[in-house]
């Protein structure tokens, strides 16, 4: 019979390595002194065994990740410029974000749109522009951000009304596929905790599946913000694709594998001392291609305080081919599987959310807690705690909070909206309102330029 090294050592239980380390705290208490409780909720254990293996199965995309340009379009044949520029220099797919309809034919022309993935962010609802963009590039190779609820939920308001855009987003079903986003990038860079994102992203699609029927199932995409808890937003990801794959069965949908689209949060991104936010995308990123991601688009170091500009954009894009090509994580997809304490906390997670989106439907429905406010002071809830935490440098920002650099001048640079504008028009609801942390302490540090 074969032997291996490790044969001749005795295997060690949870409950030995357990009564191990209480005997060696000399009386002081296992859970209150090595048991640690994150914001979210969930116990994190001084060690993990393959007890804590879940073995859940879970839809991974099958060949690695894209890389993805995002352009905002102002002028048409500006935006085809960079896009070319971003394909040749390593981008394979693009994300259009436009606020009003342009020419489809001048914004892609001279590229091969069969061959990549193509994402319109539309700040507006028009079925006939959709179907007409859908049509050009071809509907399996064509994404649209688009989320009625999602814009409620960012502007208080409907594009139109309710009955109008459901009405909208039923006549793009007829002629176009891949049509209906659920932006979760809202929730996370609100301040809400990672259970509430999950639980809010699963509420918030369970409203288009309860109104549309299941079918609409296969036209869903998730658009995910990655925030600076590494190991935590790889769990993010894995608990989301077991969340909608149990919400889907409830359904009896045979729909297996949703596109997830993640972004690095702007909430922990910073003025002063910018460059650290090359190192928080570097992270942010990587935990979502561990997570399995299937579209990636990094957010320029420079995003918070200056305007689209290409050096910017090129070290962001950079940064996701060094990760892809060069650490060799273009297809780890699959890394993560069998890591005792990943599967733990994503286990964790997926069971915290799925009591709050279970609450939620007790109480009616997104929609309605939406109405009633109960989602935002829930968010603001999560997000003061988080400020608290900032302000008390508990929760550290090198160079912001923690380690400034008084030599650092932002006033000069700054070219772009970098804070929250308050709105003064008339909504349906109480807005959820995106900010970062930073915002108040760099307000005061630009006053002492000045």
């Amino acid at each position: 019979m074969k032997k291996y090294l490790f044969d001749e050592f005795e295997n060690v239980s949870p409950q030995t390595w357990k009564t191990k380390i209480q005997a060696d705290l000399k009386g002081a208490s296992y859970n209150e002194t090595l048991l640690w409780k994150t914001n979210d909720g969930i116990t994190v254990k001084p060690f993990y065994t393959k007890e804590d293996r879940t073995l859940d199965q879970i839809d991974l995309p099958k060949n690695g990740f894209k890389i993805c340009q995002t352009i905002e379009v102002g002028k048409v044949e500006e935006a085809n410029y960079l896009a070319i520029d971003a394909l040749k220099r390593g981008a394979n797919s693009l994300e259009f974000i436009l606020k009003e309809p342009i020419n489809i034919k001048t914004l892609l022309a001279n590229i091969e749109v069969k061959n990549i993935l193509v994402f319109f962010k539309l700040q507006f609802l028009s079925s006939e522009f959709t179907k007409n963009i859908s049509k050009y590039v071809g509907i399996k190779n064509c994404f649209f951000n688009i989320d009625i609820i999602g814009n409620l939920s960012l502007t208080g308001n409907w594009f139109n009304s309710f009955k109008a855009d459901h009405l909208e987003v039923k006549n793009i079903s007829k002629e176009t596929n891949n049509f209906l986003a659920v932006n979760t990038s809202i929730y996370q860079n609100a301040g809400a905790n990672i259970p509430q994102q999950l639980a809010y992203s699963l509420a918030h699609a369970n409203e288009y599946l309860n109104y549309f029927g299941p079918e609409i199932a296969r036209h869903i995409h998730f658009n995910i913000s990655i925030g600076s808890n590494y190991f935590f937003e790889i769990a993010k990801l894995r608990a989301l694709r077991i969340l909608w794959r149990s919400l889907l069965n409830e359904y009896n949908s045979q729909e297996t594998h949703t596109l997830i689209f993640s972004k690095p949060s702007l909430r922990n991104k910073t003025l002063y001392d910018y460059n650290v936010n090359m190192l928080r995308t570097t992270s942010e990123c990587m935990s979502g291609i561990l997570g399995g991601s299937d579209v990636i688009s990094n957010q320029p170091y420079n995003k918070t305080f200056q305007k689209s500009d290409e050096f910017g954009e090129r070290i962001s894009r950079n940064q996701l081919l060094i990760l892809q090509q060069e650490s060799e994580l273009k297809e780890a997809q699959n890394i993560a599987d069998g890591t005792y304490y990943i599967e733990s906390i994503t286990r964790q997670l997926a069971s915290k959310s799925l009591d709050i989106f279970k609450q939620i439907e007790k109480g009616g429905g997104f929609l309605q807690q939406l109405k009633n406010g109960v989602i935002q002071k829930k968010i603001k809830e999560s997000a003061r705690k988080e400020q608290e935490q900032f302000n008390n440098e508990e929760l550290v920002l090198l160079g912001t909070n923690k380690i400034q650099n008084p030599n650092d001048k932002m006033g000069t640079i700054i070219n772009s909206p970098s804070f929250v504008k308050s709105r003064k028009e008339k909504t349906l609801i109480e807005p959820i309102i995106q900010n970062r942390l930073a915002e108040q302490l760099e307000k005061n540090r630009l006053k002492k330029e000045s």
